[in-house]
């Protein structure tokens, strides 16, 4: 695949020991591909990769038939990523962390000025734009995460776990944004936990076990392969330990002990 974001063998070990091991998709422009698996499964180690946060102990990660070290910044540059987790400077009022991610990335002020404008107001946080970021709540700083990782029109898009802390109008609103860039060609690596969502926006998923692929396709295929309705029936059924009793009842006879 030439156009979009491939993944070949990518291995990532610490100490000899591989977080990631022998993981290999791709994602075609006009495409969102579902990346998901159990906590400590991989899944941020790999999205650490292919952003260039981590270098991989082994494989490849090409974008348009190149590797992304051929031109690491050039890769960045059209690359919007969106992290778990919203540590944004506190300091700075969501204005000028938009600023400083515009400037970061090239964008002239004049520019810059017009689309932070049109964001904020867009993600109802114009009022607030001056407060300092540590005075949001979880859901407006990850607007404002949102934010960021569009303001440069990206090509590829890296998301995990993008609604989290939304209200419901604005995960709506995210969900039918995610299939429109989907339609104007982006590709799109979208991790999270909220199974039900993903199966709304993904044609294909990726679910990964203790970093080594589980399963890799469309739903419709992995519904029939497994025997399952659901993408979550799916995912109990690859990632549970076979031979142990469900998690919930479990924990429901700990409480009765």
């Amino acid at each position: 695949m030439s156009g979009g974001l491939e993944i070949r063998h990518l291995t990532k070990r610490y100490r000899g020991i591989p977080a990631v091991e022998d993981v290999s998709f791709a994602i075609a422009p006009g495409e969102i591909l579902g990346y998901i698996g159990p906590n400590g499964a991989g899944k941020s180690t790999t999205v650490k990769m292919i952003i260039g946060l981590l270098e991989p102990s082994e494989g490849r990660i090409l974008y348009q038939g190149r590797s992304i070290y051929d031109d690491l910044p050039a890769f960045q540059h059209r690359l919007g990523y969106v992290p778990e987790e919203p540590n944004l400077y506190p300091f700075l009022s969501g204005f000028e962390y938009l600023l400083l991610a515009g400037r970061l990335r090239g964008l002239a002020r004049r520019v810059l000025d017009s689309k932070i404008e049109k964001f904020l107001t867009l993600f109802s946080l114009w009022d607030d734009r001056h407060a300092p970021v540590s005075s949001y709540s979880k859901g407006m700083r990850q607007k404002i995460l949102l934010s960021a990782a569009l303001l440069d029109n990206p090509d590829v898009l890296v998301v995990d776990e993008p609604l989290s802390g939304l209200d419901v109008n604005t995960m709506i609103a995210v969900r039918e944004l995610l299939r429109d860039l989907a339609t104007h060609g982006r590709s799109i690596l979208y991790s999270s936990h909220v199974l039900d969502v993903m199966e709304k926006v993904c044609a294909r998923v990726l679910i990964l076990r203790k970093g080594r692929v589980a399963a890799y396709d469309t739903i419709e295929r992995l519904c029939q392969a497994t025997d399952q309705r659901t993408l979550e029936g799916i995912f109990a059924s690859l990632t549970q330990d076979q031979g142990q009793r469900p998690l919930a009842g479990r924990i429901l006879e700990a409480m009765q002990a």
